[in-house]
């Protein structure tokens, strides 16, 4: 017999959060007293619904590697809003401190970052998770066949899944970007660039100008290698984001 031993290390510490809702006061509000429970038990819901997802990512990367002996994705992250982040989100929008309006206007608590070999890929592995019996789509942004203004190129697609509970499921929305190695190499100088950085306006503006050329210099070296893969693998080409 074979004894598994739940991994527990990763998962939400309940305590830590409690308190930390209750340090989170400022003049603009707070959680309140009794609702603190309720977001904790939200959170909780959230992060089923990310591992829900991930699972789903990691099986049908298996079944791609068995069908065609490529694996689609080359890694993925995982990661759950902060306190004080949807605080922050909920100020920023005007909208009530309440589990109610985080659940009605925030889609993106719980969020995953696919990062794919090939453009192919993006598109293959999106689409057959959006077709799953179980998955809803509620919104896709294609940030690869338009990008971003700066260059910034990836697919956003928020999903809905269910999270079994003793009182039912629960759907439950999850962003999913997906993007591929170099774009994403690209997105973490660019926000590098934007959010962690004190150099002088004028140095910002040439590095935004160059990281803008490399965007366009990367999306043709991509189109070019994404050919050549094509002709040495049979894994299927997909050129269209799911639809909502």
């Amino acid at each position: 017999m074979v004894f598994v031993i739940l991994d527990r290390h990763e998962h939400i510490n309940t305590n830590e959060m409690q308190a930390r809702l209750r340090a989170a006061g400022t003049q603009d509000g707070q959680f309140a007293p009794e609702q603190i429970t309720e977001f904790v038990d939200l959170m909780q819901v959230y992060e089923g619904a990310m591992y829900e997802i991930s699972t789903k990512l990691e099986i049908l990367d298996s079944e791609f590697q068995v069908r065609f002996s490529h694996d689609p994705i080359h890694h993925m992250e995982r990661r759950l809003k902060s306190v004080n982040s949807i605080l922050d989100k909920l100020r920023r929008r005007d909208l009530p401190i309440t589990t109610r309006a985080m659940k009605d206007n925030l889609f993106d608590v719980a969020g995953i970052r696919v990062i794919c070999n090939y453009r192919d890929d993006v598109y293959s592995v999106s689409n057959y998770l959006s077709a799953q019996s179980d998955i809803q789509v509620l919104r896709v942004k294609d940030y690869i066949k338009n990008p971003k203004q700066n260059g910034y190129r990836s697919l956003h697609v928020i999903y809905a899944v269910p999270v079994f509970l003793s009182s039912g499921a629960h759907y439950t929305p999850v962003e999913v970007q997906f993007r591929t190695i170099a774009m994403d190499y690209w997105a973490s100088l660019e926000h590098a660039l934007r959010y962690k950085t004190d150099l002088p306006d004028d140095r910002l503006v040439e590095h935004s100008q160059t990281l803008l050329d490399c965007a366009r210099s990367l999306q043709n070296i991509e189109v070019q290698m994404q050919g050549i893969h094509r002709d040495i693998n049979g894994a299927p080409q997909v050129e269209n984001a799911p639809s909502a």
